[in-house]
C-alpha cells in the first residue's frame, strides 16, 4: 500500500523482508526497500484474497496475464507469478522499488515478469493503444489522491470478458456509491485494519460494450 505523505529531509533507506505464501515459491522470502509510502499487503490479506482468485478462476492460473499496476514491493505480483501465470507486468514509479523489484525477479529466476518504471497513467493509456488484455488487475494505489477513480475506466478497456479487478481503497467501494462505479461489481470485499479490499469484476453489459469497442 502506498502513502503520499512527505517528510522534509531524505529517509534512509533500509530493506525488510515479505514471505510469499503460496506456489512454487511458498515461504520464500523477499526483501523490500524501505521507501516513503511502500507497505506491502499484509499476509492474511494475500492470502484471502488468493483464495478468493483461486476460487473464481477454478484454479486455473496458467494462462492467466496480470498486470500489478502499483507494484510497491510487488507482493501481489509475485504472489501470481509463483502461482504459475503466464506473464506478470508490474509498474512503479519509484526507482528504489524499481531496483528492488528486478533483483527479486533475478533471485527467482522470474522470467515471467515484466518490471516497468513507468508512470501508472501513461503505461494505461499506452497498453490500450497497444490492444493489450489482462485477465486479473491488482490496484494498491496511494489512498487520498482519487487513483481509483482515474484507473478504473481504462482498466475497463484492458479486462478480458471475465477479467477481475483486484483493488484496495480507505473506504469500502459499494455499488452506486460511486459514480465511477458505474459498470462494476463487487464480487468480494472484506476489511484488514483501516484497509478495504474488493474484487471487482465488470457486469454483463458493461463487459460485452467494452468488449464490442475493442
Amino acid at each position: 500500500m502506498k502513502n503520499q505523505r512527505q517528510t522534509t529531509s531524505a529517509p534512509k533507506r533500509t530493506s525488510h523482508q515479505i514471505r510469499i505464501i503460496g506456489g512454487q515459491w511458498k515461504r520464500s522470502l523477499i526483501s523490500v526497500v524501505d521507501a516513503d509510502g511502500l507497505r506491502p499487503t499484509p499476509d492474511r490479506v494475500r492470502e484471502t484474497v488468493f483464495n478468493w482468485l483461486g476460487h473464481l478462476f477454478d484454479r486455473d492460473w496458467e494462462h492467466r496475464r496480470c498486470l500489478d499496476l502499483f507494484a510497491g514491493s510487488g507482493a501481489l505480483g509475485w504472489e501470481a507469478a509463483s502461482r504459475g501465470v503466464a506473464q506478470v507486468t508490474m509498474t512503479e514509479t519509484n526507482p528504489a522499488a524499481v531496483r528492488q523489484l528486478q533483483q527479486v525477479q533475478e533471485k527467482l529466476g522470474a522470467q515471467q515478469c515484466r518490471i516497468l518504471r513507468a508512470d501508472a497513467m501513461a503505461f494505461l493509456n499506452q497498453a490500450v493503444s497497444r490492444g493489450e488484455r489482462f485477465d486479473l488487475i491488482f490496484l494498491d494505489p496511494p489512498f487520498h489522491h482519487g487513483w481509483l477513480e482515474k484507473v478504473l475506466p481504462v482498466c475497463a478497456s484492458l479486462l478480458t470478458p471475465s477479467g477481475l479487478v483486484y483493488a484496495e481503497a480507505e473506504t469500502p467501494l459499494e455499488t452506486g456509491a460511486f459514480a465511477w462505479l458505474d459498470g462494476w461489481e463487487v464480487i468480494r470485499a472484506d476489511k484488514a485494519g483501516s484497509v478495504f479490499f474488493h474484487i471487482l469484476q465488470r457486469n454483463t453489459t458493461a463487459a460485452a460494450m467494452s468488449e464490442n469497442q475493442a
